[in-house]
């Protein structure tokens, strides 16, 4: 028969103080760890929630993101004509030629500026998207008008509702603010394609083509049929899978949070492990007791063992509601890929909780498994003369 669990609590709540300072080690640990994991998983959010499924973007045959392409109109009036592309009531067919470009804002809080996406494009491109006005309207075609993300209304002063600024040729009027729920577009200015290419002299190469296919199975189709086409000199993409790829953008944040975790695992797994042989030390005289009541070295071994797993699942749960508060705060962060900034949250979900709870069993099985060995290997006589 095994050793009762309960011997195991009964140990942890007797050396109160012991447990808690080893559990608050690890509880910081886990604390770190799951913040970074629930970074990367809200920067992930953002661009799963960007892209739709039926969604294809053309770019110019070896680039890798819209501000690096070069879309002619020419291209885009061959691709229109390219079989499998879903068409709105109008009967038109659903694609949206873009410009895109960076332009520099001064944040809110006084910082130093960053870049901000500003995206021209027609009334067929807005209707694509999964986009609403929260405030105002949208830009008049041929208007120096400018829509503004939500995200972007919150951290710079200029790009509030009825305010102008400038950037290209000229100045702009703010007239709306949208919600994409916490997609790409929140992050982004939107304006009339003309107007912005105009501004920036790209009025000959613009930079994209968004592209709905009329089916799920019309996709492949699609993509083919555009890496295939020599005339477009483009490659296509879908939308998903471009947004996947900008997930990068938090890769050094996440590497640095796995390099800080990795480097106070190891303190804290020590200081599990001397608990544990501590604890072994003192109890010698129970480690004697128990083998004469028949329970054997394994039975022994796997006792503590599951002693030190559960001390550090009180750490992961400790650490896990360290980081719970920060659940949909809100931070940004440099996108190396189109170099704008995004604004995300960080997403405390249960896949960042379990990890944390798995890495503090890790943990508690690197730093137990040593002083449970210890312990099972302990003679009968040496044990009981330390009683």
């Amino acid at each position: 028969m095994a050793i009762p669990i309960v011997y195991n609590f009964r140990n942890l709540l007797v050396r109160k103080t012991t447990t808690l300072m080893t559990a608050l080690g690890i509880a910081l640990t886990v604390a770190v760890l799951v913040a970074d994991v629930a970074l990367v998983r809200g920067l992930r959010a953002v661009f799963e929630r960007s892209g739709h499924p039926l969604h294809i973007l053309v770019l110019r045959k070896g680039s890798a993101t819209e501000l690096s392409s070069g879309i002619t109109r020419e291209i885009y009036r061959d691709l229109l004509f390219k079989p499998r592309i879903a068409t709105n009531s109008a009967g038109e067919p659903t694609a949206s030629l873009e410009m895109v470009t960076v332009v520099n804002l001064p944040s809110i809080d006084g910082a130093k500026s960053m870049n901000v996406t500003v995206r021209g494009l027609v009334s067929l491109g807005i209707a694509m998207r999964d986009v609403e006005i929260d405030q105002g309207r949208w830009f008049q075609p041929g208007q120096r008008e400018i829509v503004v993300g939500i995200s972007i209304t919150k951290r710079y002063p200029q790009a509030h509702l009825g305010k102008m600024f400038r950037f290209g040729k000229g100045e702009w009027q703010v007239v709306g603010v949208m919600n994409a729920r916490q997609s790409a577009p929140d992050n982004e200015i939107w304006g009339d394609l003309n107007q912005i290419s105009s501004d920036f002299n790209r009025t000959g190469s613009l930079s994209s083509v968004l592209v709905r296919a009329s089916d799920a199975a019309a996709v492949p189709v699609l993509i083919n049929a555009v890496d295939e086409d020599t005339r477009l000199n483009a490659s296509a993409i879908t939308e998903r899978a471009y947004y996947d790829s900008q997930t990068a953008a938090g890769a050094p944040l996440h590497f640095l949070g796995i390099l800080v975790s990795v480097i106070m695992a190891a303190g804290s797994g020590f200081a599990a492990m001397n608990t544990m042989y501590a604890a072994v030390s003192r109890r010698a005289g129970e480690i004697g007791t128990l083998r004469v009541l028949g329970f054997s070295r394994g039975h022994i071994l796997v006792s503590f063992f599951i002693e030190s797993l559960l001390l550090s699942l009180v750490g992961g749960l400790l650490g896990c509601l360290l980081a719970l508060p920060l659940n949909h705060v809100r931070t940004r962060v440099g996108n190396m890929t189109t170099f704008s900034e995004i604004s995300f949250g960080f997403h405390v979900d249960m896949t960042a909780a379990l990890a944390g709870i798995a890495f503090a069993l890790l943990m508690g099985a690197i730093g137990g498994f040593f002083p449970a060995s210890s312990a099972a290997r302990r003679k009968i006589l040496d044990a009981l003369k330390e009683v």
